[in-house]
């Protein structure tokens, strides 16, 4: 964790307090969510099968918790990293129509993360689905959506601060859009992270869009997976990509924090262009890629809104481990001791 302007940081409530937040937290915005979305909350799986392409894969090279199952020809089987494509198929199989929607909790290991305040092993997320009609393909959509969640995070900071007056408000009352690409225009000699921090803090919210396939540097501003959001259709002005992440600048700690990752998601032709340029063409004959392929899946936006996170902000916590219990290194559980923070 680096050092802050808090020489000795002070939690605004207590541990039992905090702990019964958290679930008013989560129940109200989880409420407002799926009112705002028409979402259904269903129930998912924290396990998959293997080998069927259902789990997420991040950026392809992350490490899964994976065993065996003795009473199941000893079969293996994985941890989700997340529901991405389970969702989808879910929608399918249960008789979802478009305009409607689906989401669920979504526990995951990642054990491959790089540990910090905002970083855990341990993942907890809303994850939602929507499906769409063809013509709802479209930034527009994108944002109308965005501007949506952003709506139910202002209206959950706006309940905290009504329950507890000394936790200021601090978020904007309108989030901003920002194209990967005029971001890397605009400051060319920073790292991405380094300039989702400089807009963030710009700004205060953002929602940056385009995000997996390659800027104008041939780097893209982040890795994605190439098989659930869309980030290689053309959008106009040589920008590509109906996807991106929810971002605020978290004055706590004086740098961005992402809240969520969304997009609509690949149709069949996006689809297989995204698989070509990953060199992932071997995935076309799991059994969750070839349904889509053959068009046995519908056309569907949605994504992941962090749990912890959401929490961490609206109770103003200085680390992600206030809020959420996990397994920390030595060297972390120190020097939040130093600093004061009491992790779960």
């Amino acid at each position: 964790m680096k050092d802050t302007k808090y020489a000795r940081y002070e939690s605004l409530l207590g541990i039992r307090e905090t702990e019964k937040e958290i679930k008013i937290i989560k129940d109200f915005f989880q409420d407002a969510l799926a009112s705002s979305l028409a979402l259904q909350r269903v129930s998912a799986p924290i396990i998959v099968r293997s080998g069927t392409g259902v789990n997420d894969d991040l950026n392809g090279i992350e490490h899964k918790v994976s065993f065996t199952i003795p009473d199941d020809a000893h079969a293996m089987a994985e941890i989700v990293f997340s529901l991405a494509k389970w969702k989808r198929l879910a929608l399918a199989e249960y008789g979802f129509m478009p305009g409607e929607g689906l989401y669920t909790d979504m526990n995951a290991i990642r054990p491959d993360e790089t540990l910090d305040e905002f970083h855990s092993l341990y993942v907890d997320q809303w994850d939602w689905e929507k499906i769409i009609l063809p013509g709802e393909r479209s930034l527009a959509t994108l944002k109308a959506t965005v501007r949506k969640i952003y709506g139910v995070i202002k209206a959950t900071e706006a309940m905290v601060y009504s329950r507890h007056p000394q936790i200021k408000p601090f978020l904007p009352d309108d989030i901003s859009f920002i194209h990967a690409e005029e971001l890397q225009s605009m400051y060319p000699h920073l790292t991405p992270k380094q300039r989702e921090d400089a807009i963030a803090k710009e700004k205060g919210a953002v929602f940056v869009i385009g995000i997996g396939s390659e800027l104008a540097d041939g780097k893209p501003h982040d890795g994605r997976a190439p098989d659930y959001d869309d980030w290689i259709t053309e959008t106009g002005e040589g920008k590509r990509g109906l996807n991106g992440d929810i971002i605020v600048w978290y004055p706590l700690l004086a740098k961005a924090m992402e809240l969520s990752s969304m997009g609509i998601r690949v149709d069949s032709e996006s689809l297989a262009k995204q698989l070509e340029i990953r060199k992932a063409e071997s995935r076309m004959r799991l059994r969750w890629h070839s349904r889509l392929l053959a068009g046995e899946l519908p056309l569907t936006m949605g994504g992941g809104i962090g749990q912890s996170r959401l929490c961490m902000l609206f109770l103003q916590k200085l680390h992600i481990g206030e809020v959420q219990a996990s397994i920390w290194p030595e060297r972390i559980s120190d020097e939040c001791a130093r600093k004061g923070v009491r992790l779960l």
